[in-house]
């Protein structure tokens, strides 16, 4: 598989293969630039995984990636390998909030990929791709006590092997948002990106298979 190519793929190569689009680079530095730490949010769309050890190369701000980690330690520790590589560090999804309150003199980036699927009951509900979904409300959540900015980047296949990664504000001033705006936002603009290109998603992860639950009605 492409991604784990990561392993032993030189940094010279790497950005090569997966590079970024110069206004998105340019925004991001931006943001570093006048000492900003900023939410990133995304989806499983493109190669992720190269994405993030190409911003850790290109971008001046340091990358946290919260994840998932894995029961299997062989796996767990291959991952983590692979993702830290390029000195990207990694935060467990349980510690997301106390590791960014602690990190919070690092100008820093903290990257959700925030299209998994969450516990029913506590989800906000939404249609995406025409479906009844539940949405994580950690991006927002987390957003809206912090007030860090918000980012939504994109990771484009340009050919096979080959990809590009966007970027572009989503949202400047989080704090000053009402309930499930920031969730409409990044989740459409996923949706959008999913419809281009349909074939670079990852339809393997079982958005749907949860039902939305009667005390959820009251959600979109």
């Amino acid at each position: 598989m492409e991604t784990f190519k990561t392993l032993t793929i030189s940094k010279t190569k790497m950005l090569q293969h997966c590079y970024f689009e110069p206004s998105a680079k340019v925004l991001l530095n931006k943001l570093a630039a006048e000492g900003k730490s900023v939410i990133l949010v995304m989806g499983h769309q493109g190669n992720w995984e190269w994405a993030g050890n190409t911003f850790s190369s290109e971008i001046n701000s340091q990358l946290h990636v919260i994840y998932h980690p894995l029961a299997n330690i062989y796996l767990d520790g291959l991952m983590y390998k692979m993702r830290t590589r390029f000195k990207t560090k990694l935060i467990a999804m349980r510690d997301t909030f106390k590791e960014m309150v602690a990190n919070r003199k690092e100008v820093n980036v903290t990257a959700f990929i925030a299209d998994q699927t969450p516990q029913p009951d506590n989800a906000y509900w939404m249609n995406f791709l025409n479906q009844d979904t539940p949405v994580f409300l950690g991006t927002e959540r987390i957003a809206r006590k912090l007030n860090y900015p918000i980012v939504y980047a994109f990771v484009k296949k340009v050919k096979r092997g080959y990809y590009e990664v966007n970027a572009e504000m989503l949202m400047e001033n989080p704090s000053q948002t009402s309930d499930g705006e920031i969730t409409e936002l990044h989740t459409k603009r996923l949706e959008q990106d999913i419809i281009a290109q349909p074939e670079t998603w990852l339809w393997s992860h079982r958005r749907w298979k949860h039902k939305r639950p009667t005390s959820a009605t009251a959600n979109n």
